[in-house]
């Protein structure tokens, strides 16, 4: 191993040692915010530590197999010995670089999830309402939590935009290559000729803002207009305004929430979605710099981007940004989505291999 890459690891170890001391004092959880922070680089620390112990008990047994072949009677057994700590030691080397990539600092947060209708009409809000539910099946296979933040519904069923909040430790990281845009293949169920329409939605994925504060948001930059709620709601929704509407004047990002039971609540939520969608444009431009000099797996997330078709006539699903077709288009609008994200975060990682690669030549 590198030199350079041992002492990291070691000083990681040391760190983890030093968390751990820190979360077990009676000033832990004075401050929730630090609290939180020490649990996620906990998280983060673990598994790249357990490995690194795992790779030095390696190390131990490939010495102590050594020792044993020096005994012609052990000489047989000692060679199977490090033959297969051997093995493990490559693949735990392995893995130790893929825990040492450059990590997301966004990957653990949970997720704001935009689903908008694209080209295509009332079979464009029908699909944008079948891509939501499956991305809602998905979190609740995932056991994460789905709310409705705001939504608009299509006059023939579905959404013409829909925004919930995905509430999950590393939603993020799962989540985040579904951003772009997303076509459809199929007969609508208003087709009365039965033939093939194409049709689109758009998917914005954004980590939640942990604290609105996080994103600084002037309050001189905000225009914020209070208006009655529509919808379902029973009377009281009907007879105050406590639906809010936040605009965010240098960027014209507007943001309205209605769906809460008081103002306060909404505008809370709405602050939210906004700091979201800010520090999601944040991060948008500055992948759009790297994109510049380096290809990226997912580009800048710019939603005019084709990323995946749904082909319902051959029951087949494209993602192409890693050439993957799958045939298993009920699964897949039923939730099952793993195999599809696993896919792109193995591709990204491998890129990222690669890229480490390069920049150590």
């Amino acid at each position: 191993m590198n030199p350079s890459i041992a002492a990291k690891l070691a000083q990681l170890a040391e760190r983890l040692l030093e968390v751990n001391e820190l979360l077990c004092t009676e000033q832990a959880t004075k401050d929730m915010d630090a609290f939180r922070k020490l649990n996620r680089e906990r998280a983060e620390l673990e598994p790249v530590v357990e490995l690194y112990h795992a790779y030095q008990a390696c190390l131990d047994d490939i010495a102590t197999a050594q020792e044993m072949a020096a005994d012609p009677e052990m000489c047989d057994f000692a060679a199977d010995e490090l033959k297969l700590a051997n093995a493990r030691l490559t693949q735990l080397a392995s893995d130790l670089q893929v825990q040492l990539l450059p990590k997301d600092p966004n990957d653990e947060r949970s997720v704001f999830l935009e689903v908008r209708a694209g080209t295509g009409g009332d079979e464009a809000a029908i699909f944008a309402g079948d891509i939501f539910r499956m991305y809602a099946r998905f979190a609740e296979r995932k056991r994460w939590q789905v709310e409705i933040v705001s939504e608009s519904a299509g006059e023939m069923g579905g959404y013409k935009e829909i925004i919930a909040r995905i509430v999950g430790t590393g939603a993020y990281s799962v989540l985040k290559f579904e951003s772009g845009a997303h076509r459809v293949q199929r007969v609508p169920a208003t087709e009365t000729q039965g033939r093939v329409h194409t049709s689109a939605c758009t998917v914005a994925i954004m980590p939640e803002v942990d604290d609105v504060d996080e994103v600084v948001l002037n309050s001189s930059d905000l225009r914020i207009d209070t208006f009655r709620a529509s919808g379902a709601g029973g009377q009281h929704i009907n007879k105050t305004d406590s639906a809010v509407r936040i605009t965010h004047i240098p960027t014209g990002v507007v943001v309205e929430c209605q769906d809460g039971r008081s103002q306060h609540q909404n505008k809370a939520q709405a602050m939210r979605v906004l700091a979201a969608r800010i520090m999601d444009a944040q991060v948008r431009e500055q992948n759009a710099k790297i994109a510049a000099t380096r290809k990226s797996l997912v580009g800048s997330g710019d939603r005019s981007e084709r990323i995946r078709t749904y082909n319902y006539p051959q029951g087949r699903i494209t993602d192409h940004r890693i050439n993957l077709t799958l045939y298993k288009m009920d699964a897949i609008m039923d939730g099952d989505i793993s195999e599809l994200s696993g896919a792109l975060m193995a591709e990204h990682q491998a890129e990222q291999l690669a890229a480490m690669a390069a920049d150590v030549i």
